[in-house]
C-alpha cells in the first residue's frame, strides 16, 4: 500500500514542492503504520527553489532544511522560521586557526626549488564523482522520495561545514578530492564520518569538528564497483553501519545491497558483520536506521514491506578444553578474515595474532568445537551461508594451506595451525512467501563432527526455530541438510551448550531458560530449580545471575575456569570466587562486602574485559577499553595452579611460577610438610640447579605461610609435621642437605654450605671445615662439576659477613683455615699476622682461652682456663666475677680441691651483693664460714638457720636469749606472731610477753596453752578476756562498715549500667538500620562500653606507663576512679565490690577462732551477735552475686575482675 497524492488533495501534475515530515525516535514499522493512516496530507510551507533535503536535531526541537538556491533554512519543531544562512561561505568559521606566519609558504625553506616555488600556483582540486548526479525522476521511488545530493562547492570539490546550534558557521574544511555525500555525525561529538573515493580504494573518512582529516579505513571493495548510500552511528557510537549497492554498469544489470557493521578496536577497523540483502527487488533496503534508545537495535526495510529487527550483542569466541588438550584460541571477525590468537603461546596485541584465516567472502560467526578433545577445530559461517571446517592435526604438516597465514601485523608464532579440511554449502530457502533475512541463521554452534546447529527466525516474530545441520553427500563439494528442525515458543537470544550432559540452554527473550538435549532431539523444555547444571549469565544492565538468583548487581565480565569463578566489576576489580562447596548466599556476601581477602581480589585499570583465562596455567587475559591486551596472573589462579603442581609432585613446574610470580618459595614445604620431605631428592633432581636451591633455602622462615600469607580456601587434610621438637628451617636443611651429599656433594657443594648457614643457629664452623676439606683436597674439582675451596669461601663471603667468618675461623683453632677467610677480607696481614704467631706460641689450653676471650665467647673460655693449672687460678676467678659465671664455674673443679673452696666463697660473697642472703648463707655454711653465714640468715630472716649457725660458733645462753630477742622482733614487725613468741618462751625464757604477743595476733589458742601451760590463770583476767572482748567489738564495727560500702556500691553500679544502656540506646536511635557502629555495641554493656572508652586513657597515660611498676600502679589507680561520671566508673565499682567479698571471705577463720574464745568464757550472746553478723554479710553478698555479675558478664573473657570476684566467693 502507499499514499498517493490524490487522497492529499493534490493533483499528480501539480509541481508544486511538499515536505512529509515525521519524528526520527519512531519505529520503522510505527512510522509505516502512520504513513498509511494518514491519508490527508498538510503542507507547512514552501520554497521557490525547492528543498534538496531536511534533517533534525537529535532532541527534536529543531529542524534543519536545504534549500535549491544553496542556503540553509532553521526552522523550531512548529516549522517557525528562526534564521537563514548562505551555505557557501568565504570566511573559515568562528574556529579559524590563530597563526603567527611561521607555517606559510612564503617563509619556508624550499631547497633547490629557490623562491619561486613559493610563488607557485597550486593545482585545482579536481572532483571524481562518476556516480554522484542528481538522481532523475524515474530513479525516485514514489513511496519513498530520494532527495538529490549536495552540489559541490564552487571550487569543484565538497568541504565540511560545521555550524553551531545558532545555526552560526564554526569551520570549514579543506576542499576533499572525492568526497561523498553519506555523512554521519558520531553521537559522542568526537567524529564525523564520510566516505571518500580515492584513485585505486574507497575509503571511509573521519573529521573533527576544526575541519581536519583524523583516521579512515578502506572499504572491501574496489574503485567504482559500489557506492555508499548511508552512514549510520549507533547510539553509544561503537558500531558504524555502512549501507551500500552496487552500481549498475549495464542497464539491465543486477544491482546487490549490503549492510556492514564496523568497530574499532586498538586503531583498527574490524568488519564485524555483512549482510547482503541480494538484488531481488523485494529484498532491496529503502531504510535503514538504529533504534534511539537501545544502542545495539538495528532496524531495517525492504521494498517488499519486509521489516527486520536485529539486536546484536558482543561475545568472545574462545576454545575450551580439558587437561589433556591445553587450548586457549580466540577469534576475532575481521572482515573476509578470521584472527586467531592462541594466548597458549604468546599474547600479542590486536590487530595483531598468531595465525589467521582468509575466507572468500566476509564472516559472520565463528564457532569453536564443543568437544573438549577437539576445541582447537573451529567453523567458520561467512555471509554466503557456506560453512568452511578448520581442524589441527589432521592432515601431513608439509603440506600448507594457502588460506592460513601465520602472524599478523608483521607478527609470526611457530604454533601448530589448522587446515581447512571441508567447506559445506548451506541450503537456503527463500521462496515467494518467505521473508527476506541475510542473516538466515544465527546462534551457531558446532555439536559434532559432522553435526552443527543454529536457530533461525520462526513463522511469527516471537518464534524461533532449532535447526541440526548435518553433511549431505548428494552435492558437489558437500552440503548441509536440515536434518531436524525443533520450533520454539519464544525468541531464542543466546544458548549454551554442556558436552559432558548433550544439553544446551536456550534463553528467550522474556527471560526464561529452556533445556534442550541435543542427543536426544527432544523439545526443548523449562529448566527447573532442581537441575545439577547452574546457568551463569550476565545482563546489559550489569546484573549477574545464577541460574535464577541474582548474585551481583556490578558486574562488567566474568568466566568460568576449573573451580573458579572471575568476574569485573564497576568498581575497577576482578575478583576471584571458588566455587567448590560454595551456597549462593555466600557468592551473595562475597560479592557484596567490603572486606574481600586480598588472595581474591585484584585491581585492574578502568573498563577492562575478560577474555579468557588460559587452562592449566596462571594466565588471565584482559582487554582494555581502547582495544589493547592485557595479562595478568591473578593471586588465587596462581596459588590454585601451584597446589595442584605440588599435589602431582610437579616441583619444577611449581618452583618456576612461584620464583615468576614473586610467591613465597615457603609455600613449596607448608602445603604439605610430610610430602615434601619424603620427596626431597625429586624436588633436588627435578629442580636441578644450585642457583634455584640457593635462593630455596634463602626464602626460608619459621612460619607456616599456609596459614598467614597464603590460607588455602578449603579446609585441607594435610597431616601434622612430624617433627613438632624440631624448628622447620633446621628439618629442611638437615632433610635436603642429606639428600644433596646422597645425589652428588661435589655439584651441590655450594647449596650444603648455604644449608648449614641457613640454620637457625649458623654451622659456620662446619661450612668453614667444609672449605677446609676441599683446599686440602685439592684446589681443583675432583670433578668435573665439583667447585673449588677459591670459589666455596668465596660464596661463603657472599652469605656471612667477613668478619663474623673470620671470628668463626678463628673458633675452629685451625690456623690454615684462618689465614685463608683473613686473605678474602679486608683485614691488614700486618694486624692479624702477629695475633695469629703469637697465639701460635701458647700452651693449647690458653690458646683455647685466648681466643675463645678474645672471641667473647667467654664459657669456652672458662672451661679452657680451668685445665691451664693453679696458676692461671687469679685469672679464672676474675673472669668469673667479671663475666658472672659462677654457675658455669660450679661445675669445673672438684670438691677436694683448694681451688673449689675458693670458687664456693667467691660465689656466696656474690649472692650476698645480689641480696640472696639464704642461699648465700648456705654457701658459706658449707665452707665453713659460720660467722658470714649467720649474718646472712639474719638479714634473710630465717630464724632457724640463725639459731643453728649460732650453735656452731658456741653462743652461751645470754648470747642466744638476746639473738632471739632480735629475732622476734623483726618477726613481729612481718606480723608473725606465733613465731616470735616460739622464740622468746623456747630462747628468751619470758613466757608473759610470749602470751602478749599471742593476743595481739589473735592467736587465741595458743595463747591459752601458754597460759595453762605456766599456771598463770591471773592472765586470763587481765589480758586475755579483755582482749577478746575487744576484738568483738571491733569485728562488729568492721562488719558493719562492709555491709554498708557493699550496699552503696551495689546501687550506684545499677544507676551506672542504667545510665549507659539509655545512652546506648540513644546511640541507635540516632544511626540508622544499617549502622556499622551499631553492630560494634554489645548487648549486654557496660564492661564493653568501658573498655571502649578506656582508649583516650591509654593513650594518653602511654608515657606513664612506659616509667615504672609504681608509676603504672598509680595511673591504672587513677583509670578506676570511684568518682561519680567518671567513665570508667562501672569497672571501679566492681573492683570496689571484689575487694569487698574478699575481705569478708578473709575473715570467717578468725571470726571462728574467737567465737570458740566467746563460747569457752560464757559471753553466749556476744558471740551470737558476732556470728549474726557475719551471716547477714555473707547473705547479702551472695543475694547480690547475680545481680552484680550477670551471666553475660561471667562468660565476658575481657573481664578479669568479674572472675576473680566470683572465685574468691565460691
Amino acid at each position: 500500500r502507499a499514499v498517493t497524492l490524490e487522497h492529499s488533495g493534490i493533483a499528480p501534475g501539480d509541481t508544486q514542492p511538499f515536505l512529509l515530515l515525521y519524528m526520527s525516535h519512531l519505529y520503522i514499522h510505527t512510522y509505516l503504520t502512520l504513513l498509511i493512516a494518514l491519508l490527508q496530507l498538510e503542507c507547512v510551507g514552501s520554497v521557490d527553489s525547492g528543498l534538496t533535503t531536511m534533517s533534525w536535531s537529535p532532541d527534536q526541537e529543531l529542524v534543519l532544511l536545504v534549500t535549491g538556491q544553496q542556503t540553509l533554512i532553521m526552522m523550531t519543531k512548529d516549522f517557525e522560521p528562526i534564521t537563514e544562512r548562505e551555505i557557501h561561505q568565504d570566511d573559515f568559521g568562528e574556529g579559524k586557526f590563530i597563526t603567527v606566519g611561521w607555517g606559510k609558504k612564503e617563509t619556508q625553506f624550499h631547497g633547490s626549488e629557490g623562491k619561486q616555488a613559493a610563488h607557485r600556483k597550486q593545482m585545482e582540486v579536481v572532483p571524481f564523482h562518476p556516480h554522484l548526479t542528481p538522481p532523475k525522476a524515474e530513479d525516485a521511488s514514489p513511496e519513498f522520495p530520494v532527495f538529490p545530493p549536495l552540489p559541490l562547492s564552487r571550487v569543484g570539490a565538497r568541504k565540511v561545514r560545521v555550524w553551531s546550534r545558532e545555526l552560526v558557521l564554526q569551520s570549514t574544511s579543506e576542499p576533499i578530492p572525492g568526497l561523498e555525500q553519506a555523512l554521519a555525525w558520531k553521537p559522542s561529538g568526537s567524529l564525523i564520518a564520510s566516505t571518500q573515493e580515492k584513485p585505486n580504494k574507497h575509503d571511509v573518512v573521519f573529521f573533527e569538528k576544526n575541519g581536519l582529516l583524523h583516521g579512515e579505513f578502506t572499504l572491501p571493495f574496489q574503485k567504482g564497483q559500489a557506492k555508499v548510500n548511508e552512514l549510520l552511528w549507533n547510539l553509544d557510537s561503537t558500531i558504524l553501519a555502512v549501507w551500500l549497492e552496487d552500481l549498475k554498469k549495464e542497464k539491465n544489470s543486477e544491482t546487490n545491497t549490503y549492510v556492514q557493521l564496523w568497530t574499532v578496536g586498538n586503531y583498527h577497523w574490524y568488519l564485524k558483520q555483512s549482510l547482503h540483502f541480494g538484488s531481488a527487488e523485494k529484498s532491496r533496503l529503502v531504510s535503514l536506521l538504529w533504534d534511539p534508545e537501545i544502542p545495539y537495535r538495528l532496524h531495517a526495510l525492504c521494498r517488499g514491506w519486509h521489516a527486520l529487527c536485529y539486536d546484536w550483542h558482543w561475545s568472545t569466541d574462545c576454545s575450551t578444553g580439558d587437561e589433556s588438550h591445553l587450548v586457549a584460541n580466540v577469534a576475532v571477525i575481521d572482515g573476509d578474515k578470521v584472527l586467531v590468537t592462541a594466548f597458549q603461546h604468546s599474547v600479542v596485541p590486536p590487530p595483531m595474532c598468531t595465525f589467521q584465516l582468509q575466507l572468500q567472502q566476509a564472516v559472520n560467526q565463528v564457532a569453536f568445537h564443543t568437544d573438549p578433545t577437539k576445541s582447537a577445530d573451529l567453523a567458520v559461517l561467512d555471509a554466503s551461508n557456506r560453512i568452511s571446517v578448520y581442524r589441527v592435526g589432521v592432515c601431513d604438516g608439509t603440506v600448507k594451506d594457502p588460506t592460513v597465514t601465520l602472524g599478523g601485523s608483521g607478527f609470526k608464532a611457530s604454533v601448530e595451525t589448522p587446515h581447512l579440511e571441508k567447506t559445506y554449502r548451506v541450503e537456503v530457502c527463500c521462496g515467494e512467501g518467505k521473508q527476506v533475512n541475510p542473516l538466515a541463521f544465527r546462534l551457531f554452534t558446532w555439536l559434532q563432527d559432522d553435526t552443527f546447529l543454529a536457530v533461525s527466525q520462526g513463522q511469527l516474530a516471537t518464534h524461533s526455530v532449532i535447526h541440526h545441520l548435518t553433511e549431505g553427500l548428494e552435492a558437489e563439494g558437500g552440503c548441509l541438510r536440515l536434518r531436524l528442525s525443533m520450533p520454539v515458543d519464544g525468541d531464542v537470544i543466546s544458548l549454551c551448550c554442556n558436552p559432558k550432559t548433550r544439553a544446551i540452554a536456550l534463553q528467550l527473550a522474556d527471560g526464561q531458560i529452556l533445556k534442550y538435549l541435543w542427543g536426544e532431539c527432544k523439545i526443548p523444555v523449562k529448566m527447573s530449580g532442581l537441575e545439577t547444571d547452574a546457568i551463569l549469565g550476565l545482563t546489559d544492565r550489569c546484573r549477574f545471575f545464577i541460574n535464577d538468583v541474582e548474585v551481583a548487581s556490578n558486574v562488567t565480565s566474568f568466566a568460568r575456569y576449573d573451580e573458579f569463578l572471575l568476574v569485573t566489576t564497576h568498581s575497577h576489580t576482578c575478583q576471584c570466587v571458588s566455587l567448590r562447596d560454595t551456597s549462593l548466599k555466600v557468592l551473595q556476601a562475597g560479592f557484596s562486602s567490603s572486606s574481600t581477602p586480598k588472595e581474591t581480589l585484584r585491581k585492574m585499570e578502568r573498563g577492562s574485559r575478560i577474555v579468557t583465562v588460559v587452562p592449566q596455567d596462571t594466565k588471565l587475559i584482559l582487554q582494555m577499553p581502547r582495544g589493547n591486551l592485557e595479562t595478568v596472573h591473578h593471586r588465587a589462579l596462581v596459588l590454585a595452579q601451584i597446589r595442584k603442581w605440588l599435589d602431582r609432585l610437579m616441583f619444577k613446574e611449581a618452583f618456576e611460577c612461584m620464583r615468576k610470580l614473586r610467591i613465597n618459595l615457603n609455600l613449596l614445604y607448608d602445603h604439605n610438610p610430610k610430602v615434601f620431605l619424603e620427596n626431597v631428592e625429586t624436588f633436588i633432581k627435578q629442580i636441578d640447579s644450585v642457583n634455584y636451591i640457593n635462593l630455596f633455602f634463602t626464602e626460608l622462615k619459621e612460619e607456616d605461610f599456609t596459614k598467614t600469607m597464603y590460607p588455602s580456601p578449603v579446609s585441607s587434610n594435610v597431616p601434622l609435621q612430624q617433627y613438632p621438637d624440631q624448628k622447620k628451617v633446621d628439618l629442611i636443611c638437615d632433610s635436603m642437605r642429606a639428600a644433596m651429599e646422597n645425589i652428588n656433594p661435589q655439584k651441590y657443594c655450594l647449596s650444603i654450605l648455604t644449608s648449614h648457614v641457613k640454620k637457625s643457629t649458623p654451622e659456620l664452623e662446619i661450612a668453614l671445615q667444609k672449605v677446609h676439606e676441599l683446599r686440602a683436597a685439592s684446589l681443583t674439582p675432583v670433578f668435573s662439576e665439583g667447585v673449588t675451596a677459591e670459589a666455596a669461601l668465596k660464596y661463603l663471603l657472599f652469605l656471612v659477613d667477613v668478619n663474623e667468618l673470620y671470628d668463626h675461623s678463628l673458633g675452629t683453632y685451625d690456623f690454615d683455615l684462618v689465614v685463608m677467610v683473613a686473605e678474602k677480607s679486608q683485614k691488614d696481614p700486618k694486624e692479624y699476622l702477629p695475633f695469629l704467631n703469637t697465639l701460635q706460641k701458647m700452651e693449647t689450653n690458653y690458646q683455647h682461652y685466648t681466643i675463645d676471650k678474645y672471641l667473647k665467647r667467654y664459657k669456652k673460655a672458662l672451661c679452657h682456663l680451668s685445665k691451664c693449672g693453679t696458676e692461671h687460678f687469679s685469672e679464672f676467678l676474675n673472669l668469673v666475677k667479671d663475666q658472672n659465671l659462677y654457675n658455669e664455674a660450679l661445675k669445673l673443679y672438684p670438691p677436694d680441691t683448694p681451688e673449689h673452696q675458693v670458687r664456693d666463697l667467691a660465689f656466696a660473697e656474690h649472692l650476698n651483693q645480689k641480696h640472696l642472703y639464704e642461699q648465700a648463707g648456705l654457701i658459706f655454711a658449707r665452707c665453713g664460714a659460720f660467722e658470714r653465714a649467720l649474718d646472712a640468715f639474719l638479714s634473710s630472716g630465717s630464724w632457724q638457720q640463725a639459731l643453728c649457725m649460732a650453735s656452731r660458733l658456741g653462743y652461751t645462753v645470754d648470747q642466744l636469749a638476746g639473738l632471739a630477742r632480735s629475732l622476734a622482733g623483726k618477726l613481729v614487725e612481718q606480723r608473725k606472731h606465733a613465731e616470735a613468741a616460739i622464740l622468746l618462751e623456747q630462747y628468751a625464757q619470758d613466757y608473759e610477753e610470749a602470751v602478749l604477743l599471742l593476743l595481739e595476733g589473735t592467736v587465741w589458742e595458743e595463747a591459752l596453752r601458754l597460759i595453762h601451760k605456766y599456771s598463770r590463770l591471773d592472765i586470763l583476767e587481765t589480758n586475755f578476756k579483755p582482749a577478746i572482748l575487744e576484738a568483738q567489738r571491733n569485728y562488729l564495727v568492721f562488719l558493719d562498715s562492709q555491709k554498708t560500702t557493699f550496699t552503696r556500691h551495689r546501687k550506684r553500679l545499677l544507676v551506672v549500667r542504667e545510665l549507659k544502656e539509655q545512652a546506648r540506646q540513644g546511640l541507635l536511635d540516632n544511626e540508622t538500620p544499617n549502622c556499622l557502629e551499631a553492630d560494634l555495641i554489645s548487648e549486654t554493656s557496660s564492661i564493653v562500653t568501658a573498655s571502649d572508652m578506656s582508649g583516650k586513657y591509654s593513650h594518653s597515660n602511654s608515657r606513664i606507663s612506659a616509667r615504672s611498676s609504681k608509676n603504672r600502679r598509680k595511673a591504672e589507680r587513677k583509670r578506676h576512679s570511684l568518682k561519680e561520671g567518671s567513665p570508667l566508673e562501672d569497672l571501679a565499682l566492681l573492683e570496689a565490690l571484689g575487694e569487698n567479698i574478699r575481705t569478708t571471705e578473709n575473715m570467717k577463720g578468725e571470726v571462728h577462732s574467737l567465737l570458740k574464745g566467746l563460747v569457752l568464757f560464757g559471753y553466749d550472746e556476744l558471740a551470737r551477735e558476732l556470728q549474726q553478723a557475719l551471716e547477714e554479710a555473707l547473705q547479702l553478698i551472695e543475694r547480690s552475686l547475680p545481680e552484680i555479675w550477670t551471666r553475660d558478664l561471667q562468660q565476658n573473657p575481657a573481664n578479669p575482675v568479674g572472675a576473680c570476684s566470683l572465685m574468691a566467693v565460691t
